[in-house]
């Protein structure tokens, strides 16, 4: 089995666990060792960020070519039309080339907390939400879409990479599950450069569970 670590990213945390300029990084929040991001999630984006300690899983979640779908909620500046919908069901052109067809369609404001600091925008600007799957996963290819059809984006978040969701978490929060390794265990599956976790979970004890590590004193 893999460990699997589901993270809600929180708004101005780097994708990371170290800095340099000691900004806020994943550091602050896992205490885990052993695990590593599967793909990113930029700084100024929030939500679902998955973490494991196995290099097939890693691959499976982040290269595009297993096409592991990810949901997010986009909040936009004005009220998208059916031509910038259409536009992004059937893939707009980035300077990077064209996208892939995205599933996209108009939702109420989710249930989610507000952002901290919130966006800024004036009392009687139009805002709308969107829920928008792809399946690739290029650099801020969500905000680059959503303006490649006259919508800027004003708030990203994650809700969900495949079947694994955000659902019980708030920002901050992070759920611990067990899952199948695609790959055979030991240091030829770990991500490059890394062994295995040195700590693997006890016998006996729940595959799954909920924590919010303490953002006081150092990385342990």
């Amino acid at each position: 089995m893999a460990r699997l670590v589901l993270f809600y990213k929180p708004f101005n945390v780097l994708c990371q666990f170290t800095d340099s300029e000691g900004r806020p990084t994943l550091a602050d929040w896992i205490r885990i060792p052993g695990i590593y991001a599967a793909g990113r999630l930029d700084r100024d984006s929030e939500g679902l960020v998955a973490l494991t300690d196995d290099g097939g899983l890693i691959a499976r979640i982040a290269d595009p070519k297993h096409k592991l779908p990810k949901t997010y909620w986009v909040q936009v500046e004005g009220a998208p039309d059916e031509a910038a919908l259409h536009g992004l069901r059937t893939g707009v052109l980035l300077n990077d080339g064209p996208t892939l067809p995205a599933k996209v369609r108009v939702i109420a404001p989710p249930a989610i907390p507000e952002r901290d600091p919130p966006i800024r925008y004036r009392k009687n600007d139009v805002t709308t939400w969107l829920e928008l799957v792809i399946t690739e996963g290029r650099n801020r290819q969500v905000r680059r879409m959503t303006a490649a059809v006259g919508f800027p984006t004003l708030r990203l978040v994650r809700r969900a990479i495949g079947d694994w969701n955000l659902d019980g978490l708030a920002p901050g929060e992070y759920r611990e599950i067990a899952v199948p390794a695609p790959t055979p265990r030991g240091p030829s599956s770990a991500p490059r450069g890394k062994g295995p976790s040195p700590s693997g979970r006890p016998s006996g004890k729940s595959p799954t569970r909920r924590s919010r590590a303490s953002r006081k004193g150092p990385r342990s």
